[in-house]
């Protein structure tokens, strides 16, 4: 009995397989048809208010907007024929000069075009393309065994080129690789930034930017130190430690007249029911507490320094201690090493929470400590903060 009910099962399983597979089928050659129909419609649209020889293909949510400049109507023709049944939005001409005015006009995120080609050829089109669309992608098409003059191209800002004649395979390989490069070269641009800046208590940090003011040291442990005239110097949390925890429920400070030592716990904030200590960036003897970030931790929103410094240090090795902290550039350069080290810590921990946690196209995380369990809590800021 047992026998029939499993044989039963794994027809229900391939069946269900099949169907599966048959409804993607469909649906794959549903888009098909309907990417046939718009390029042999679309191709029949006079443009030529725009551009005289432009000839428009466009798709819905298309994989990369792209311009095709070529003197060969058969090499345009294989751009929009390949290019938009595989979902790519494609606009074709015949000359450089249109090239330039269609990117005034519209957003592309490429243009390919012909490295020889009369009037302008394709060097002159990558160069005014640069110059004046800066974020659009420049390819270069060469039909010339001389891949020298194609690279010398990218030296006026060409991202790359290709060699026609071309398979259909090779273009769509090339495209789909020429996509790829440009989203990872976006997504670099779009990390959060660290400035050096001045940003006084009156002004809020923007959420995609970590901020260190002019004169500050930071220590391993993310506490900042600023000396003051008097030779005390002031503590607190730098912006990293400050954007990556969130929302701070309390704030428990050191003893007046405590005696500690560089890299003792000096103070702690509280996250729900996870304690997260300090470590102190200097040798000394606590001078000054700050009650009003105690009484309103929420301060610490607006900047993390300045006069939201969590206590005052009347320091005793500054001379020697203060070699091992890192200003400026250095500063800069090991927050934004931070950054990335946490936001892989972060890709993984996520796999583990509840997808409505952060919105699956956040990257930077920012605040994840007050909304992940309290077990990854502890986890990054043993990570992070104690180290």
């Amino acid at each position: 009995m047992w026998m029939i009910i499993l044989g039963l099962l794994i027809l229900f399983i391939l069946g269900d397989i099949l169907m599966r597979f048959l409804v993607k089928q469909h649906r794959e050659k549903k888009i098909k048809e309907e990417r046939a129909k718009i390029l042999a419609e679309s191709i029949k649209i006079d443009f030529t208010s725009e551009a005289k020889s432009l000839k428009r293909a466009e798709v819905k949510n298309p994989k990369a907007r792209i311009l095709a400049v070529d003197d060969e109507e058969v090499i345009l023709g294989s751009f929009r024929k390949i290019l938009v049944l595989d979902g790519y939005s494609v606009d074709t001409v015949e000359s450089g000069k249109e090239a330039l005015g269609l990117i005034q006009k519209h957003h592309y995120d490429f243009v390919f075009t012909d490295l020889k080609m009369p009037e302008m050829d394709g060097v002159d089109v990558a160069k005014g393309v640069k110059h004046l669309r800066p974020d659009i992608d420049v390819i270069i098409i060469t039909g010339y065994a001389t891949v020298e003059t194609a690279v010398e191209c990218m030296k006026y800002g060409a991202m790359d080129y290709m060699q026609k004649p071309f398979t259909e395979d090779e273009l769509l390989e090339n495209v789909n690789k020429f996509v790829v490069k440009r989203n990872s070269n976006i997504e670099k641009l779009l990390k959060p930034r660290v400035q050096i800046t001045h940003l006084t208590a009156n002004e809020s940090s923007m959420p995609d930017e970590y901020f260190l003011p002019g004169g500050v040291f930071i220590s391993d442990w993310h506490t900042w130190m600023a000396i003051e005239e008097s030779g005390e110097v002031k503590v607190g949390i730098d912006d990293f430690a400050n954007k990556l925890i969130g929302d701070i429920e309390g704030i428990e400070v050191p003893n007046l007249g405590m005696d500690v030592k560089k890299g003792q716990v000096l103070f702690s904030l509280r996250v729900g029911k996870t304690v997260i200590n300090f470590k102190s960036p200097i040798t000394g003897k606590v001078k000054k507490v700050n009650q009003n970030l105690v009484d309103d931790p929420s301060l610490l929103k607006v900047t993390p320094y300045e006069k939201h410094f969590i206590c005052i240090i009347d320091s005793e090795k500054l001379d020697e201690e203060i070699r091992e902290l890192m200003i400026g550039n250095t500063a800069v350069n090991f927050i934004q090493d931070e950054i990335e080290r946490y936001q892989l810590a972060m890709q993984r921990i996520v796999k583990f929470l509840d997808a409505g946690s952060f919105d699956e196209k956040e990257k930077n995380f920012i605040g994840a400590l007050s909304k992940i369990d309290s077990f990854h809590r502890e986890e990054l800021a043993e990570k992070f903060f104690v180290k």
